[in-house]
């Protein structure tokens, strides 16, 4: 999809009816990456996502030293740890425009002996950092702002990590957390970390801890730890077997075109127990009228009629993007609140989606944590601007399901996590 420059969603005929199985989860690839890197011994990771976030995370572990093998089309990657010491004496390290391996390895390159430096596409290095780098400061680490504006690229002195205790500002983003607490067991000292304010998007830190766990830490990852600080103490990881889930916020496409055309689709590998918040999209579909069935392995999602909700999307905010998809066809405004941390994702995200559903007719009343979303009574085909970020594309493109001329512009921004998303959508939307 890569070099298309637009694509015209061809709306169905009648409600979707459809099982899918999206790839696997971006965030929990990237956080097994680094803690199998940083484990003694070998472990191979399985169902692991293709994808452009994925593959700057492998290759940037490379750069470090770390000895890994990908079969990209198996959905496998062997992985030979450093125990807790980064090989390389230094690196240039390129991570495009993927926030999780700026943020991870910019607290993982501190553990290292030499100079890294950390770099990435122009909206990486408008993305913000200072907060990681004022805690690493806190504990010893050289770390800087090369142009001095608490944004990438970002240079580090390392000499190891000592430990200690430092406040790090959670309203962000919690990635900064999640980089610090999986470097955290490799430093040479116990390490504190308390939340200073308020910590967005928690089901996220939530699930570094329990990839963590899962690779031999015993750091506590219950809500509690979280509102109070978390301490470790230095322990090695241990190399294992682990397989990744598919992806909830992918699946989130899947179950919003269920509420849109009235059908039914089942997201199979997925259900209450996920490692992901995002799993939870589906309780803001049963609150605008839809049908939710959790499996012991899958989550169906039955459209019905549709009527706006309130919500706070704090935890799920990955998901803001396709509610407002769903929003459009509900009866009455929708409310969300609670993200104002989403302007410094891939794009703006609140002011980008103001925007565009704006094309379609809406009625959009910006905030600065949220927006309010009215569907007119008929909704346009319009040509949606997707601002490099995969997230516009693949959500706005649901509108498309039902509404005729909608075509989104770049569609293959959609390789930063699922390069395979339109096809996929075909799949479901096209009669065979």
């Amino acid at each position: 999809m890569r070099g298309v420059s637009s694509l015209e969603i061809q709306p169905v005929a009648g409600p979707i009816r459809a099982t899918v199985t999206p790839p696997g989860s971006k965030s929990l690839t990237n956080r097994a990456l680094v803690c199998a890197a940083l484990a003694q011994g070998t472990s191979q990771l399985t169902g692991v996502l293709d994808s452009e976030d994925t593959r700057v995370m492998v290759e940037s572990l490379a750069r470090l030293g770390i000895e890994l093998a990908a079969d990209w089309p198996a959905g496998t990657i062997d992985v030979v740890g450093c125990g807790g010491r980064i090989p390389a004496k230094g690196a240039e390290l390129f991570v495009a425009n993927s926030g999780t391996t700026m943020r991870f390895l910019t607290a993982m390159a501190a553990l290292g002996q030499g100079t890294f430096r950390l770099d990435g596409t122009p909206r990486m290095r408008q993305r913000p950092i200072r907060d990681l780098l004022d805690a690493l400061a806190v504990l010893g680490v050289d770390a800087q702002s090369e142009p001095g504006n608490g944004c990438p690229p970002v240079v580090i002195q390392a000499n190891g990590l000592a430990g200690g205790t430092a406040a790090i500002r959670g309203d962000v983003s919690s990635q900064f957390l999640s980089g610090l607490l999986m470097a955290a067991p490799c430093a040479r000292g116990p390490l504190e970390l308390k939340i200073d304010g308020e910590l967005v998007s928690v089901p996220y830190v939530q699930m570094t801890l329990r990839v963590m766990r899962a690779f031999g830490s015993s750091v506590d990852a219950s809500a509690t730890a979280l509102r109070g600080g978390l301490a470790t103490s230095p322990a090695p990881y241990r190399g294992c077997h682990y397989a990744i889930e598919p992806d909830a916020s992918a699946a989130s496409y899947f179950w919003a075109a269920a509420a849109i055309t009235g059908g039914r689709v089942t997201v199979n590998g997925l259900s209450r127990a996920s490692l992901q918040g995002d799993v939870r999209f589906v309780e803001c579909l049963k609150q605008m009228g839809c049908g939710v069935e959790h499996g012991s392995d899958s989550v169906s999602v039955s459209g019905a009629a549709l009527s706006g909700i309130d919500v706070d999307m704090n935890d799920i905010s990955d998901t803001v993007q396709t509610l407002a998809a769903v929003a459009l066809f509900a009866k009455g405004p929708t409310t969300v609140r609670g993200v104002g941390h989403i302007r410094h994702k891939e794009t703006d995200r609140i002011g980008a989606l103001a925007t565009e559903l704006r094309k379609f007719g809406a009625k959009v009343l910006e905030r600065p944590d949220g927006l309010r979303i009215e569907s007119p009574k008929e909704l346009l085909g319009a040509t949606i601007d997707t601002y490099d970020d995969h997230r516009m594309a693949m959500s706005l493109a649901l509108v498309g399901l039902k509404v005729p001329g909608v075509v989104i512009n770049d569609p293959g921004c959609t390789a930063k996590t699922y390069p395979g998303f339109f096809d996929d959508l075909k799949k479901i939307t096209v009669p065979s």
